[in-house]
């Protein structure tokens, strides 16, 4: 059997940084570290970091007083931000930086006086928090169908944001609608949208044009890894949304010579490797990159994780 595996693939700059954070903060103050949510949305990942001494929690009333506390790369509203000041709380913010750009260009938009419209998914972390930090009513627009229902003039002054886990492929229809909806739009730039979301599904494309399975490595609470799998579903790929190799059913393979593998940008390369070897296990196989585009981007870590700490006084060492 042939492996192609897609390029790029798994973890992203912003996820990269977000385990970092935890890390780095695990490191220099000590067990336990505690996270608003998952940092990202992995079960390895998680539960990786938790044997390290990360405890996550889904409100800061769970968080003891004058812990060291990280926001995930989801980001949070900004009555998390105000409850987390109001008590003191030693914040580590570790919201990717694209999704923090989300948030000013939001907040920019409505200082102008727009309507401002997010193109999202209702509940995701990321909506939540990105409709928590706009002041100001944030309409929330799933679909077409939801552009089409909007009861306002169509020479209202408006704006839009999008998630950043959409690529241009998924917002584009909905930008369209609104376009034609509405005579005074404004929007960020393509090039604003993500580029790790446009990249895994650009490099699943391709990859669906050369294999007869695709295997999408990642968690079923991963928004971006579920529109990987969709992606190959609808160019008429069976797909398959796995954690690990352990959920691989042997079945998915019948009469595939070549199998497809990518993963979510919040997977790891070790959850992809367990997938090889699970299908090592079936039978022989052989493994190859895709050519895709490559990603050199890094985020800069928070100032206090990248500070050396000062040296104790012999008088405070005593202490």
């Amino acid at each position: 059997m042939k492996i192609l595996l897609a390029q790029p693939r798994g973890f992203c700059a912003g996820v990269v940084r977000a385990i970092e954070i935890v890390e780095r903060a695990l490191e220099k103050y000590g067990p336990p570290v505690y996270v608003r949510h998952e940092i990202v949305h992995n079960k390895y990942v998680v539960e990786s970091l938790k044997a390290k001494g990360a405890v996550f929690v889904e409100d800061l009333h769970e968080v003891p007083a004058n812990a060291i506390t990280v926001f995930s790369a989801h980001g949070v509203a900004k009555s998390v931000e105000e409850e987390a000041a109001a008590r003191g709380l030693p914040v580590l913010n570790a919201t990717c930086p694209l999704v923090t750009k989300v948030h000013n260009q939001g907040k920019r938009y409505v200082s102008k006086g727009r309507k401002l419209v997010l193109i999202g998914h209702e509940g995701h972390p990321e909506v939540v928090g990105t409709m928590g930090q706009v002041p100001g009513p944030v309409i929330l627009v799933q679909s077409v169908e939801d552009v089409a229902a909007l009861n306002l003039p169509s020479d209202e002054p408006m704006a839009y944001i999008t998630q950043t886990t959409l690529s241009v492929d998924d917002t584009r229809d909905i930008i369209a609608a609104l376009e034609d909806r509405f005579s005074d739009l404004e929007g960020p730039d393509t090039r604003d949208i993500c580029y790790a979301t446009q990249n895994r599904q650009s490099s699943v494309r391709d990859l669906s044009k050369l294999v007869d399975v695709i295997l999408v490595v990642g968690a079923t609470n991963s928004s971006n890894s579920n529109r990987l799998r969709e992606i190959g579903t609808e160019v008429g790929v069976p797909s398959y949304l796995i954690a690990d190799g352990s959920q691989l059913n042997p079945e998915w393979l019948k009469d595939a010579k070549t199998v497809g593998i990518t993963a979510g940008a919040s997977a790891p390369e070790v959850l992809v490797d367990d997938v090889i070897d699970a299908l090592r296990r079936i039978g022989p196989v052989t493994v190859s990159v895709l050519p895709g585009r490559e990603e050199n981007i890094e985020f800069r870590l928070p100032a206090e994780l990248t500070q050396r700490q000062p040296r104790l006084s012999p008088a405070m060492q005593e202490r």
